[in-house]
């Protein structure tokens, strides 16, 4: 295991619009923890998704909206975003600037479905794969709290 873990300087954009580096993880020994950096560009999103552990989210840069439970909260710089075990949820950045987040997530490999349960093959875990083919691209805001909240719906 690696107590002192160097990281590139750049993160390079493997989905539409979000920068991702995995910070910690199963590559430095981790087994049952994952550390995130991501940035989502102004009026970007990540795909509605939900994971089979706790998520906690500290927004740095940047506004936003969490849709979660049929909800959209919003959030700024400084906020905590806690996302329980197993619901699905959206980080849609409302603003045009950059929003910055660092991410906890309680799995080593994280593994993310869409709301109905279909796997998303992470682009930073598929070393060959091209961001295109692992997952859809992001929705945006208008769409994406519809999507996450009709993927709760029992109809």
């Amino acid at each position: 295991m690696n107590a002192v873990v160097s990281h590139p300087a750049t993160l390079p954009e493997l989905l539409p619009g979000i920068r991702h580096r995995t910070l910690a993880g199963p590559d430095d020994g981790l087994s049952s923890l994952e550390v995130w950096s991501q940035s989502i560009a102004g009026h970007g999103a990540t795909p509605p998704h939900q994971h089979d552990c706790e998520e906690v989210v500290l927004i740095l840069a940047g506004r936003g909206l969490l849709a979660m439970n049929g909800t959209d909260m919003p959030f700024q710089a400084g906020d905590t975003l806690i996302i329980p075990r197993g619901v699905a949820h959206q980080i849609l950045n409302d603003g045009k600037h950059e929003l910055r987040l660092f991410a906890a997530l309680g799995m080593a490999p994280v593994r993310a479905a869409f709301p109905d349960g279909t796997p998303i093959a992470l682009p930073w875990q598929q070393p060959t794969a091209t961001a295109a083919a692992c997952v859809q691209p992001p929705v945006r805001a208008t769409a994406a709290r519809a999507s996450v909240s009709d993927a709760r719906s029992p109809n």
